[in-house]
């Protein structure tokens, strides 16, 4: 069975990086990415659906993101998802989702920008017939 897994996502951060270090000195820096999805429902009314994507990104890209990157700045993350699951203080068992991520391109018309990035227009928007994923749930066949 072949398996694939690779997440592409465009947005700006939601709050400032936060750097970190492992027991072995490597960098990890976590944000979270805000991207938006315009689309038509059946009246035609303009809808908008904001997702929030956990990314974490390590070494010296992690201390890049850490340097020249700050809340509101866009971006463009490649990489894949992992999960984790683990087990509360009060006994409960939690599960995350991010993107670690194996390239961050920093996109111009940031706050804080590094010479030598990429641009693009990370305000345009792509109107789609549907809410992002597919049909409303009063749309689907079953």
């Amino acid at each position: 069975m072949a398996n694939f897994n690779k997440v592409m996502i465009m947005g700006n951060l939601t709050k400032d990086p936060e750097k970190r270090y492992t027991k072995t000195d490597q960098a990890v820096t976590h944000f979270t990415v805000a991207s938006n999805s315009v689309y038509r429902d059946k009246s035609g009314e303009r809808k908008e659906q904001v997702s929030f994507v956990p990314v974490s990104v390590w070494g010296k890209q992690a201390e890049n993101c850490d340097q020249y990157l700050q809340k509101g700045s866009p971006v463009f993350v490649e990489g894949r998802l992992v999960s984790s699951s683990w087990e509360s203080p009060q006994g409960e068992r939690k599960f995350k989702l991010e993107v670690t991520a194996q390239s961050v391109q920093f996109l111009s018309g940031g706050p804080k920008r590094a010479g030598g990035e990429s641009s693009a227009d990370a305000d345009s928007v792509n109107i789609q017939d549907e809410p992002p994923g597919g049909p409303s749930e009063d749309e689907v066949p079953f």
